[in-house]
């Protein structure tokens, strides 16, 4: 699994490790781990370790002139984290390790018949949308669920995105862009109005959690 984050908290990191899952986030080493490109490039882990891609940096990264990208224990101390492209002017961001991270998602959605689920992402980055619209426009089998948290017309940004590339669906609570068609939910068979809310992050951990066999999901 390859899990893509907007995010710069640890809050991932976290929760992996306090199911003692497995996972690789491009750095190697101990006492100030360093980002490894031949590593992540490679790509030789075990299939059960998680892959954590975080596009936008992390508050834990840092670079140093003497040893390049680091990652600290706990929040960046000393100097400013690395956290792209907020900071930075874009032609400035597009450099390690903010262009190995969006590589790999551009590596992903290659892949045949890739699925990606966005959770909490809102569309509303530029640079991260023409990476997702150009792996769908190029590899056809692929496919980007985005799960909206609110209405869909209030994210009207994000329609146009499925025009060019249909094989982004947007579920929203109210109503749905799938094959670049709109349309709203359909009633249940006694009348009651229906609404998606797998776009509220609770939800779709609960959803996850009885998938995976937890006996008690989080709330």
């Amino acid at each position: 699994m390859e899990i893509f984050t907007t995010n710069y908290d640890l809050l991932i990191e976290q929760g992996l490790e306090a199911q003692k899952a497995p996972y690789f986030d491009g750095f190697v080493g101990t006492r100030q781990p360093f980002l490894d490109i031949a590593a992540i490039e490679q790509d030789q882990l075990p299939a059960r370790w998680t892959r954590v891609w975080k596009l936008h940096g992390s508050i834990n990264w840092q670079y140093e002139k003497s040893a390049g990208v680091i990652r600290r224990i706990g929040a960046s101390a000393g100097g400013s984290a690395l956290i792209h492209p907020s900071h930075l002017k874009y032609e400035q961001s597009r450099r390690m390790p903010y262009l190995i991270m969006i590589d790999r998602l551009r590596t992903f959605l290659k892949r045949p018949s890739a699925v990606l689920v966005a959770s909490g992402y809102s569309f509303g980055d530029e640079h991260i949308n023409e990476c997702l619209v150009e792996g769908l426009r190029t590899n056809p089998s692929s496919v980007v669920f985005g799960l909206l948290f609110g209405k869909l017309d209030a994210y009207k940004h994000a329609h146009g995105l499925t025009d060019t590339a249909t094989n982004l669906k947007l579920l929203a609570r109210d109503g749905a862009i799938i094959g670049a068609k709109k349309g709203n939910w359909k009633s249940a068979p006694d009348g009651a109005a229906f609404e998606f809310t797998y776009g509220n992050f609770a939800d779709l951990g609960e959803l996850f959690g009885e998938l995976a066999g937890a006996e008690n999901p989080a709330p």
